[in-house]
């Protein structure tokens, strides 16, 4: 039997304060991937502090913004009708995220914290530097199929898992916390942590700062978009690749473009480089092949996944093909 405290206030003050001043102590909303880590004793925090009481549900909108909660529930977004309005991306890609149950018991905020799904990090009986820092990275000489082509270090090949995520840096949101500082505003590129040397650390956040909500700015992506996975089987698995494509078109020409990849990365890897070649050109094959070579610069496999270096252009090509109507 796991031993821990569980406490459940009803007011953000309090659930910051008792987290700050306790370095065993997180936070628990759903659960979804907390609970599985602490049965498996990868996580093994002393104090559970249940943040379900907070008000933290609403979807609205702020500022041009669409305000999500950071404690709505994944389901409940991608249903919801102001973001199915001013963000589709954002519904298609929490609709291609785990069961149609997790996404009914996930948060938005808890999503945001989901920790890689790397079996190394999940098996205590291997070293893994994510789990405990200095013992080595199984994944690097071991099975790595799943594992990242952007941004790992020798430390750490783990990748991020959330579907959710990807959506959310391509459309610029803004993550609202609070902390024992007082509030604060972390780009969403900026909230996931590369691994460097440091893998342990997953997010910016600071002890004892609460997600409170995500604002994702309103802007002319909401028709052609598209969320594209490609994963083992086309229910509950995690993503091989994924990409998420936005296209704001005059005719058939491209005025500007979002895009991001899934499953390549440490954390959901933005493609700036490609958005900037893609602005001003035809949206037609050609151009989305040369903007999905200049995506895969830089990316380097290891022994068993050096499939995404071909799957990966071609995934951004088919998305971006779905987003346009290009045949």
């Amino acid at each position: 039997m796991i031993g821990f405290q569980y406490v459940k206030p009803s007011k953000p003050k309090a659930a910051i304060e008792t987290v700050a001043k306790d370095q065993t102590a997180m936070f628990i909303a759903g659960g979804t991937n907390l609970v599985d880590l602490m049965k498996r004793r990868v996580m093994n925090p002393e104090k559970l502090v249940d943040i379900n009481k907070l008000p933290l549900r609403k979807i609205e909108r702020e500022n041009n913004n669409v305000r999500i909660g950071a404690l709505a529930l994944n389901g409940a977004v991608a249903e919801d009708k102001l973001v199915l309005e001013k963000h589709p991306l954002l519904s298609q890609a929490l609709n291609a995220g785990a069961s149609a149950q997790l996404r009914n018991m996930a948060t938005v905020g808890g999503n945001m914290m989901q920790r890689v799904r790397c079996p190394y990090f999940y098996d205590t009986a291997m070293p893994c530097n994510k789990r405990e820092p200095g013992t080595g990275c199984s994944a690097i000489g071991g099975y790595n199929r799943m594992h990242a082509i952007f941004g790992h270090s020798d430390k750490c090949i783990a990748v991020n898992p959330s579907d959710m995520n990807v959506a959310l840096v391509a459309l610029d949101a803004t993550v609202l916390v609070s902390g024992p500082k007082g509030d604060r505003k972390i780009p969403f590129v900026e909230f996931h942590r590369l691994p460097g040397d440091t893998p342990q650390i997953h997010t910016n956040l600071q002890q004892g700062e609460l997600i409170m909500a995500v604002d994702v700015p309103e802007n002319p992506y909401t028709k052609n978009v598209n969320y594209l996975k490609v994963r083992d089987r086309n229910s509950y698995a995690f993503a091989l690749v994924s990409v998420a494509a936005a296209l704001d078109l005059d005719g058939s020409n491209i005025k500007s473009a979002r895009l991001a990849m899934g499953g390549v990365a440490h954390k959901p890897w933005r493609l700036n480089e490609a958005e900037q070649f893609l602005a001003g050109k035809p949206a037609n094959e050609a151009t989305f092949r040369q903007a999905a070579e200049i995506a895969m610069r830089g990316a380097k496999a290891f022994e068993h996944n050096k499939f995404k270096l071909t799957l990966g252009p071609n995934t951004i090509v088919q998305a971006l093909k779905n987003a346009s109507g290009v045949a």
